[in-house]
């Protein structure tokens, strides 16, 4: 069944008419048609256990998002996903620590398959796949849909960052947490994007290091929007939304360096408090906290769980970057070459770090 829907969903790309005046998509090279969501779902349906197992997840993150749940809230994972099988090898190991330390943390895995680029570089797994810029985004859809599928299987949530804002009627229902990038938390398709996930949702500050913007999404995703957008049939359509009151800001750190410090925390609930907004923060322990060094990500974790020993709630969960095995490669011409379990992005902390980091 896998095969045949793959080969359903092999685009053809559609006829151009002719026109006698040339004056609309002068620099599109060519348009092909997917399968719309419905018909996805259809074939690689959320079976009741996962939904259940979604649906549980989520109550639980906004407990703790509200206060109401002591546990932290642990967002750990791969910084991006390029090879399914190594990602599911990882989510095996992941879902036996989680019932482990299931007093303690509430695991989601981190399960990203859209990578925003600054200037250029490859897009992530949903847009090229066979990662050779042949970019069959057909298949990278139902790729990541069913990795997000198998994990749920092992009873393990996820998390993702949505970065085009179609991809969310594809795989939302199977997320636990979402994140809006640093180079995207500014931006008002994001923020109304936010504003109808059903899912508690992260904003990162700025690349710059300021949290304001974070902030001022946050603001603009709980409140109502309509927008353009697609239904489940793929049809162009307009979306209402209701307002997303379960998000909060996620420090990464900035140009100017690290803001995990108490110091910067304080001020950053400040500044919620000044919006009339829950003070919620999460603390991302790679990017500019750890200067893209995975030996430096422990000791963001450690800062974040002084700060909690000392009292601060509000300071509810953390984000690690950790694969199968240390560091990162490059994405050469021949993907055969890649090492297994090895990022391909940024460079992520080993399993066995992780896991040694989390049961401390």
């Amino acid at each position: 069944m896998f095969l045949d829907l793959f080969l359903k969903m092999t685009a053809q790309p559609l006829d151009q008419k002719s026109q006698s005046h040339s004056v609309e998509n002068l620099r599109v090279v060519g348009v092909t048609r997917l399968i719309t969501p419905a018909q996805i779902k259809e074939q690689l349906p959320a079976g009741d256990r996962q939904l259940a197992l979604v649906e549980r997840t989520r109550r639980e993150a906004k407990s703790i998002l509200r206060g109401e749940d002591d546990r932290m809230l642990v967002i750990v994972g791969p910084c991006s996903i390029h090879d399914p099988v190594s990602a599911l090898e990882y989510a095996r190991q992941l879902a036996v620590l989680s019932q482990e330390l299931s007093d303690r943390y509430l695991i989601v895995m981190r399960v990203y398959f859209e990578k925003p680029r600054t200037t250029i570089g490859w897009k992530g797994f949903i847009n090229d796949p066979n990662l050779d810029e042949s970019c069959d985004m057909a298949k990278g859809i139902l790729l990541a849909r069913k990795l997000l599928l198998d994990i749920l299987d092992l009873g393990l949530p996820t998390a993702t960052e949505f970065l085009d804002p179609i991809i969310p009627q594809y795989t939302a229902e199977l997320i636990t947490w979402a994140a809006i990038g640093a180079r995207t938390t500014e931006s008002q398709t994001h923020r109304e994007m936010a504003s109808g996930l059903s899912m508690p949702v992260g904003f990162k500050n700025a690349t710059d290091g300021s949290f304001q913007t974070a902030i001022d999404a946050m603001a603009s995703a709980c409140t109502q929007h309509s927008f353009l957008g697609i239904d489940q049939d793929g049809a162009t359509s307009i979306i209402k939304t209701a307002g997303n009151p379960d998000s909060h800001v996620v420090l990464r750190g900035g140009r100017t360096g690290p803001n995990y410090h108490p110091d910067d925390v304080a001020l950053a609930e400040q500044a919620l408090r000044k919006t009339g907004l829950h003070p919620t923060l999460m603390v991302d322990c790679s990017h500019a906290n750890s200067g893209k060094d995975p030996n430096r990500q422990p000791d963001v974790w450690k800062s974040i769980l002084a700060q909690r020993r000392e009292g601060n709630r509000h300071l509810i969960g953390a984000m690690l970057e950790s694969h199968l095995h240390f560091g990162s490669q490059p994405l050469t011409q021949d993907p055969s070459i890649l090492k297994y379990g090895v990022s391909i992005t940024d460079a992520c902390m080993d399993w066995e770090t992780t896991a040694a980091l989390l049961k401390a």
